[in-house]
Order: C-alpha cells, then structure tokens, then sequence
C-alpha cells in the first residue's frame, strides 16, 4: 500500500508539472505515450496467449491516432482518429494474407485490431478532450484532468472501501477481491471528487458544470471505470498473469495504471460534448 501510495503521488506530480509547463500539448503528448506502453504490454499479453500480434504496426499507427486531434484533424478535418483506424485496419488485412503459416491468422489479426481501437483509439478521446477552448483556453486541459481524477480516485474510493467493508464478491471468477462495497464507495467518492473539483476549477469550466452536475457526471464515468477495470482482468487471466510489468512500484504495469481511463475517456467525452 506505501508503494501505491507513493508512486501514485509522483504519477500525479508528473501530471501537474506537465500541463504546468507545457500545457495542452505537453498533456497530449503524455497521453500518447501512455497510450503507446500501454498497448506495447497489452500485445506483450496477447503473445503471451501463444499468438504473434502486428505489434510495431500497430503502436506506430497508435501514436498517429492519439496525436490526431491535436496535429492533423484541425488542419484536414478529414484525416481523423476513425478515419486512420480505417486505414490501419485495410493495411492489416493485406498484411495478414502475406503470412506463411496459416496458423492463427484470424487470431492475430483480430487481437491486432482489438489493441489498436481499445487502447490508442478510446484514448485518443482524451487528446479530442484538450482540445477544447471554450470559454477558456485552458478548459480542455482542465476537463481532461477532471476525468482523470474522477476515474483514478474511483479506483482509490473502491479498493479502500473494499478494504474497510467489503463482504460481497463483485465478480469471483474475473477479480476476487472486487466487491460490491467497494465499488459503491468508489462511485461516491467519484462525485464527491467530481464536485469538488468542479467548484475548485469553475474559473475554466463551462458555467454549466456545476458542483451538482460535476457529481452527476461521475457516476457513469465511475461506472465504465469499473468495468474497464474488469475487463483489464479479463485479458490478464486470458494470459494467465497477475499484473502487466512492474514498472510502477505497487500499481504494477502501465496498463494497470490506464486501464481505468480507457472507456471513461470516451464516455466523458461524449457527456462534455452533449450537456456542457
């Protein structure tokens, strides 16, 4: 618990003096290359599972996807993340014909196609996120850390309620340690964030986003942190492994780090964008 502890407050430090230096552009490009490790250790599972994924295509076409919003769609609006992820997956399908062994090609092509649009594709919403500058320049910035939070003190909230009162098993045969409790306190303590920091931040937030609203919006964001969660689980006992590396002490690879953002990025987005 020190270790998470610890490693989750210097994580944060890097957040704040990133976007305190380099703004919105450095927050891209911190979250290109989260999105870019994280989908190099989910390939490293799916090899694990005995197949061979187009992992150095796909982590190339992963960081074009993920800067998109920033470098390409604003001046070709045409050239957008779905539009690439189109193009990337025409490329591997002609590339999947030029394998010799027929063993496991439509295995690898779809685990293939499944890393590149769960990892760099739903991240890439984050990037979309930063872009926006109304009403002031710094609001997408601003957004994208709010989600950020809501969804990583979601995972906080629920493993220390989990801890303290956890009795009912949430899932037994894809995470035994999540409980029903915990995910509970991990929702509440969602909004309470989402609130508070709405309140906090309102100088660069849309009028709209209210404490009542921040708090709102957590619990389906909350929610999709959950089940990421749980799908990240899934994939890991695919691949018969507990955690995905060791490369942040007590947290463990930095898909266990992302996985919580990986479907709350879209489902904030989308909640931004329809009532803000």
């Amino acid at each position: 618990m020190a270790k998470r502890i610890l490693s989750t407050l210097i994580l944060w430090t890097i957040v704040v003096l990133c976007v305190r230096y380099f703004g919105s552009t450095g927050g891209i490009w911190l979250i290109t290359l989260i999105a870019a490790l994280t989908l190099r250790e989910f390939f490293g599972l799916v090899e694990r599972m005995g197949l061979h994924p187009f992992s150095r295509f796909a982590i190339a076409a992963g960081v074009v996807i993920t800067l998109a919003p920033r470098y390409l769609s604003p001046h070709v609006p045409a050239l957008d993340a779905g539009l690439l992820l189109a193009l990337a997956t025409v490329i591997l399908a002609v590339r999947i014909l030029g394998e010799r062994g027929p063993e496991n090609r439509v295995e690898t092509l779809g685990w293939t196609l499944f890393g590149l649009f769960y990892v760099p594709y739903l991240l890439h919403y984050l990037s979309s996120i930063m872009m926006i500058e109304h009403p002031h320049p710094l609001t997408g910035l601003v957004l994208c850390v709010w989600l950020i939070a809501v969804s990583k003190f979601c995972d906080t909230g629920a493993l220390l309620t989990g801890l303290a009162f956890g009795r009912h098993k949430m899932a037994p045969g894809i995470s035994p340690k999540k409980t029903w409790e915990g995910a509970l306190g991990g929702v509440c303590t969602s909004a309470l964030v989402g609130a508070v920091l709405a309140w906090l931040c309102r100088s660069y937030l849309p009028p709209t986003l209210t404490p009542a609203l921040g708090a709102a919006f957590a619990v389906p964001i909350a929610l999709v942190t959950i089940v990421s969660d749980l799908v990240e689980s899934v994939i890991k006992r695919r691949a018969d492994i507990k955690d995905t590396g060791g490369t942040i002490p007590g947290i463990g690879g930095v898909f266990d780090l992302s996985d919580s953002l990986i479907l709350s990025a879209p489902v904030g987005y989308a909640l931004f964008k329809l009532f803000l």
